[in-house]
């Protein structure tokens, strides 16, 4: 079975990262969205609320499970027992950062790949922090994540007022 991960914060998951799950879904038997629990860095939502938001994003992709982790994504990929990692690039900026972490885990584990697929036109601008940021200021985010991801955000930026 060929197995392909496909590691982040997700925080929140988008229309983005979900139309690259999507289109990866199609080219593995199985994808595993890892979601990274990073223990010192500010996020809105908490780990478990980043992976029940992916979890139920992805309801229609069975192919698709979700699953948190700490520590390396080689470590990751190895414990899965995934030969790739999946990672969406949006633009050149983007290209330099998954470039680096490429050659490192290139370096930390020979045998594991990286498949970057290109977003759409549509969400070429779009970032979790960006989106927070113009939620957080009034914004209507609601075409740029899932429904129930929009009512996560709002109730989660309220609560924080």
């Amino acid at each position: 079975m060929t197995i392909a991960i496909y590691p982040g914060t997700f925080d929140p998951i988008t229309k983005g990262h979900l139309d690259i799950a999507t289109r990866a879904a199609k080219i593995f038997e199985k994808l595993i969205i890892g979601v990274y629990d990073i223990p010192n860095k500010r996020l809105l939502f908490t780990t478990e609320e980043r992976v029940e938001l992916v979890r139920q994003a992805i309801v229609d992709l069975p192919n698709v499970e979700v699953e948190a982790f700490i520590g390396l994504t080689v470590d990751f990929a190895a414990k899965v027992g995934a030969k790739t990692v999946v990672r969406g690039l949006r633009a050149t900026a983007d290209f330099e950062r998954e470039f680096e972490m490429a050659m490192l885990n290139k370096r930390l584990s020979p045998e594991l790949e990286l498949i970057c697929l290109m977003a759409k036109l549509e969400y070429q601008f779009l970032s979790s922090s960006l989106l927070k940021e113009a939620a957080s200021l009034g914004g209507n985010v609601d075409d740029l994540v899932p429904q129930h991801v929009a009512e996560a955000l709002r109730k989660k930026i309220r609560s924080k007022r």
